[in-house]
């Protein structure tokens, strides 16, 4: 393999030698983690107002991805339009219509495909399959079987076959295999192996005379590549699950567009709709790669808004406004509450959020908070804080969850939450009324955690493994979300239905006056 510079925006990954008799191209656009962002997104990934837009100021939104993919189509003659997974949950547009805007804007962009993310799962395989019923187009799994669920098993396919340009195209789906952490698919859907699942549907299209693979996969930038080393047939696997920036210009991003492993490009395009990703592909007769080449393009105020569909969402957003148009409070700075930050350290969203917690439960003996941070889904700039803004941080309509723990349960809940940093996990902990150090060179799961420091009066004293603590979560964690098993199993007296945190957090920063964002050391690594 050679890799060439094309130009300064753009490389060239070229294998083999020699052209083909008869290559064959293909431009493969795609879309990942889009999170009900129908609207233009700020900076922070969150609301963006009328007036920042009209500045130029904003990102993204389903009016200027109309825009973008008609333009990339007239740049090619052939192409096709997929989707990474997690188009539920971020904005009220998803509490409010659940699946069924998504799936109008999805058939209105013309997708092709995609593939399940575990946020399809949130509500359980009802909602997932009212979306499936209501696409143009297939939506796939491969690593699950789904046999045992009604709502699924006549309708969700593994993989399956498009044609486009007089060749046949194999599409397979991929989804995390933690999902029953990380959503609720419900009992009769069981995951497996990511690997062995699609090496499984490629063996089954090569059969079928198939030899262009695309894998549609929500499963993360690391795991992308574990799949594209230990299987063979895979052409290009286009990610998501991770919000990975690959890109050749910017230094932000995690690796090249494409990323290469053997005679694989992977692809993804961060998420939120603030890219479009563009991958143009040439096969040779025997369905090998000999060229990939592109580069994610920016949804900014370069691109125009298609006007219809602005005016359809805005439409649709009607219902919504009173409800997120509320200011409820004023942030003396912004709040970092970006995934990046949150999902391995300390970060003021983290810290918000969980002191919000504590002090709604304190006067119940409440001692400790633990938020997991995949829960937190955006910052909020300075200013004016709307009720919108802060349902985009805390989309998920959990609930407050009390309940007593021991010690050394706390000590096990923290080890599980430090124990996928390296893949940016959603389970790492937020905490309040009590300090933890975890030390990354250890092995996960065994001794990470090094010190856990509990509110004492004014100070702070060792946690006893053998006392019993009072505990406030959200309902998602408390009952195992992202690892927590323990909570579930070893909790004590729990009571699962608080109230929303959302509202629990507006309710804090209000009481606050301009609340201003700290850190305090609470989250120390060694």
């Amino acid at each position: 393999m050679s890799i060439r510079l094309l130009s300064s925006t753009a490389v060239a990954i070229t294998l083999g030698s020699g052209a083909a008799l008869a290559d064959y191209s293909l431009t493969i656009l795609h879309t990942n983690d889009f999170h009900a962002r129908f609207e233009p997104i700020s900076k922070y990934d969150s609301a963006c107002s009328a007036e920042d837009n009209a500045e130029g100021k904003c990102f993204g939104g389903t009016a200027r991805l109309v825009t973008a993919v008609e333009a990339a189509k007239q740049r090619t003659n052939n192409y096709i339009l997929v989707d990474g997974g997690d188009q539920f949950q971020g904005t009220l547009f998803y509490t409010y219509y659940k699946g069924k805007v998504a799936a109008e804007m999805m058939n209105k962009l013309g997708y092709d495909a995609m593939t399940v993310g575990n946020h399809e799962f949130d509500d359980g395989p009802e909602v997932l399959r009212g979306f499936m019923d209501a696409v143009d187009f297939p939506v796939l799994m491969s690593n699950a079987d789904v046999s045992g669920e009604p709502l699924l098993s006549d309708k969700l396919a593994k993989s399956t076959v498009i044609e486009r340009g007089g060749e046949k195209l194999g599409l397979i789906g991929l989804t995390p295999q933690d999902t029953d952490e990380l959503a609720s698919p419900g009992p009769n859907v069981i995951f497996t192996d990511p690997a062995q699942a699609v090496q499984g549907e490629v063996d089954k299209l090569t059969e079928m005379g198939v030899n262009k693979i695309i894998v549609l996969s929500h499963s993360g930038y690391g795991v992308d590549q574990k799949v594209a080393a230990e299987t063979t047939g895979v052409d290009v696997i286009v990610g998501g699950h991770d919000n990975t920036y690959l890109s050749n210009t910017s230094e932000d991003a995690k690796g090249p567009y494409p990323t290469m492993v053997g005679n694989t490009a992977i692809v993804q395009a961060y998420a939120y709709g603030k890219f479009l990703g563009e991958l143009n592909v040439t096969f040779n007769d025997a369905g090998e790669i000999t060229e990939a080449v592109g580069e994610p393009l920016v949804m900014d105020a370069a691109v125009t808004e298609d006007a219809g569909t602005v005016s359809r969402i805005a439409e649709l957003a009607t219902p919504l406004e009173e409800i997120r148009s509320k200011v409820v409070a004023q942030a003396a700075d912004a709040i970092e509450g970006d995934r990046s930050v949150c999902r391995v350290q300390e970060c003021a969203m983290g810290n918000l959020v969980a002191d919000a917690m504590l002090a709604r439960v304190a006067d119940q003996g409440v001692t400790i908070s633990i938020a997991n941070s995949g829960g937190l889904r955006a910052s909020i700039d300075a200013g004016e804080v709307t009720m919108g803004e802060v349902l985009t941080v805390l989309p998920f309509q959990n609930t407050l969850s009390t309940f007593q723990a021991k010690g050394q349960t706390i000590i096990d809940a923290l080890e599980n939450g430090v124990s996928q940093v390296e893949e940016g996990a959603g389970r790492f902990p937020q905490v309040a009324g009590m300090k933890f150090t975890w030390d990354p060179s250890v092995a996960a799961g065994e001794g990470r955690i090094t010190e856990v420091l509990v509110k004492d009066g004014d100070g702070w004293a060792p946690i006893d493994p053998e006392g019993v603590y009072g505990v406030v979560t959200n309902n998602y964690v408390r009952n195992g979300g992202d690892g927590y098993k323990m909570f579930s199993s070893e909790g004590m007296n729990a009571y699962d239905f608080g109230p929303d945190l959302a509202d629990v957090t507006a309710e804090y920063l209000a009481e606050s006056g301009p609340y201003a964002p700290y850190l305090d050391g609470r989250i120390v690594q060694k």
